[in-house]
């Protein structure tokens, strides 16, 4: 059975103590359904999937539902495949429609670093103290794992400092003139809060390399990881309304992937090889591809390995520019893709997301 995305909106992405910093992400994430459902006219919903990654735990997905006007008889399930939650929803919203589950489903995420819990181990636990960042591998118990992980992935591929400026800089430049982009907007919902619009609030359009070059390193003296080359920590909600009745967007594959959590930011790259492996497409099939760009390294994978498709890269933009907020930066890779596709007038457009512990997950869609 086919499935279409329809729609979507994403809230604009809020930087950490910025201007969600009171707003918890059901409550964000709650209205950005409720535009949907209007903006879209939506009167069937079978089931709400939701990423979230450092929330306060439970089915805050069920807790988002209930908040918004959908009725009580929707399930409503939770997802945490961190960074690649949201587009692991959407993609358990496709399998659950074309296996004939469901027929319509609302599917993202939410997040908000602002109001991130500090939790605390169990007495039991031979893990003692306070956390924020869960364990992503049974040898690793570092708040600063994914840090690291890009760290190490930048040794590994020979990479600089100095090479990764043109991708952050491209990146804030590009989402720069997206502001204006008529297409993108459409996703944007519009909110205003204490009498003030909310913005995306991190793009900088004055990057530059003397920039750059002054940021301190986040991993020692001698590391190459700092705030320029890997994004902060944000807030967000972003969702898609996806069905089997036709829609503007026909989902053409998924990919989940896993491989070697040392080197986690590989998984952008890894599963968009394995989906295209297994869709029969090319990268000369594609006319946009959106990476989740958590780290510049990241970028630089693409380059190496996709040299001649730059142009169709992250065109409005990526996470460097508008921010990270973990378990909803798949749906807004989705947002986007369809927004350059349009742009463009394309047909194929690319997701693909990395996620700690070394998984990912990518997803093709086609323009109908």
């Amino acid at each position: 059975m086919s499935v279409y995305i329809h729609g979507g909106l994403r809230s604009p992405i809020g930087v950490l103590n910025g201007q969600y910093k009171h707003m918890r992400p059901e409550v964000l994430g709650a209205k950005v359904i409720d535009a949907l459902i209007n903006c879209h006219s939506i009167s069937q919903v079978d089931g709400l999937f939701c990423g979230n990654v450092v929330g306060t735990g439970g089915n805050i997905g069920r807790l988002m539902g209930l908040m918004c006007n959908l009725p009580n008889s929707v399930p409503a399930i939770t997802v945490d495949m961190q960074c690649a939650s949201a587009l692991m929803s959407i993609e358990m919203a496709y399998t659950h429609i074309a296996s004939g589950v469901m027929d319509a489903v609302i599917a993202g995420g939410i997040e908000s670093s602002s109001l991130q819990p500090e939790r605390v181990y169990a007495l039991g636990d031979d893990r003692k103290g306070t956390y924020k960042v869960a364990q992503f591998t049974p040898q690793d118990q570092s708040p600063l794992a994914m840090l690291e992980g890009a760290e190490r992935t930048i040794h590994k591929h020979s990479v600089t400092k100095e090479d990764l400026y043109p991708h952050i800089i491209g990146s804030h430049q590009r989402a720069s003139v997206a502001l204006d982009n008529p297409y993108l907007q459409s996703y944007i919902m519009p909110i205003t809060i204490d009498g003030k619009r909310c913005i995306d609030e991190c793009i900088r359009p004055k990057m530059n390399e003397k920039l750059l070059s002054r940021m301190k390193p986040l991993l020692g003296a001698d590391s190459i990881t700092n705030a320029g080359n890997a994004c902060l920590t944000h807030d967000g909600a972003a969702f898609v309304y996806v069905s089997n009745t036709k829609g503007p967007f026909k989902i053409h594959s998924v990919m989940p992937w896993a491989g070697n959590p040392q080197f986690s930011p590989e998984g952008a790259l890894e599963s968009t090889k394995a989906i295209l492996n297994r869709s029969g497409l090319t990268m000369d099939d594609i006319d946009v591809v959106e990476w989740n760009e958590a780290f510049a390294i990241i970028d630089v994978l693409f380059n190496k390995d996709y040299p001649n498709h730059m142009k169709k890269y992250n065109k409005l933009g990526g996470a460097l520019a508008y921010g990270h907020p973990y378990g909803c930066s798949g749906a807004i890779l989705v947002l986007h893709c369809m927004a350059a596709l349009e742009s463009c007038n394309g047909r194929y457009g690319l997701c693909a997301i990395a996620g700690a512990g070394g998984t990912g997950t990518a997803l093709i869609m086609e323009r109908m």
